[in-house]
């Protein structure tokens, strides 16, 4: 049985002030197997992106134990968890969130080189090339499809070889044919690597095509709807 990738216990969130704080988690509990490929869904509003960036350390909880890659979040401090992301972790989001004033072998060299690599940018043209954007290294998200845009991203995600790769609507900006292709490419990265997978998304039918799926509802883990496998807790 394989090690867990991620363990989340009895996490609490709360967000927002005053009238408008909301009870974003409430209590969730999972485990993620090292390899495995999860998806989370859920209706808008459920937690599911929530959970992703407490996953990912982005979001700190207001209780409850996150541990990843065998680290307790608990221990770091934000520098050193910043630390920990580059090594550990890489993160595609629905938006791309590439820097607009760096070509596309700019964007995915920046990762490795705030780690301190000298060879970010063979690196970084590696995975370009990985990712069938050989052609466009120098060009700039402007002057790129959406979904170059969201291959860039996935280069970028990718090109510091992570244990975990965590991926939010990553779609949700493209178009069906488009989005397929990212899909694809995704999947065949995530498996030919060996990393975890944790993808966040509206679409069932995705979410099928991961090993397991965990659903949220109202903030808590949805037992009625999801499977049973070892990975729910609490």
């Amino acid at each position: 049985m394989p090690h867990d990738a991620i363990l989340v216990e009895n996490v609490h969130l709360e967000l927002g002030s005053g009238a408008a704080r909301v009870h974003v988690l409430r209590g969730v509990s999972v485990n993620i197997g090292a390899g495995e490929a999860v998806g989370i869904v859920g209706p808008s509003g459920s937690g599911k992106s929530t959970l992703l960036m407490v996953m990912a350390g982005l979001e700190r909880p207001d209780s409850g134990r996150v541990v990843v890659a065998g680290q307790d979040f608990s221990e770091l401090d934000e520098d050193a968890l910043a630390r920990f992301r580059g090594q550990n972790v890489g993160i595609v989001f629905q938006s791309f969130h590439l820097i607009q004033n760096m070509t596309a072998l700019e964007n995915v060299a920046v990762p490795l080189e705030i780690a301190g690599h000298d060879d970010a940018f063979e690196r970084a043209q590696n995975e370009l090339k990985l990712v069938g954007l050989a052609e466009r290294m120098d060009h700039y998200p402007a002057e790129m499809s959406g979904g170059e845009q969201q291959r860039v991203a996935l280069a970028r995600a990718l090109v510091v070889e992570p244990a975990i790769l965590f991926a939010d609507e990553p779609t949700g900006n493209l178009d069906a044919t488009t989005g397929e292709q990212i899909v694809e490419l995704m999947f065949d990265l995530q498996a030919q690597r060996g990393a975890t997978l944790v993808l966040v998304t509206h679409d069932l039918e995705l979410a099928a095509r991961c090993g397991r799926t965990i659903a949220l509802k109202d903030g808590v883990v949805d037992t009625a709807d999801a499977p049973r496998p070892r990975a729910l807790v609490g």
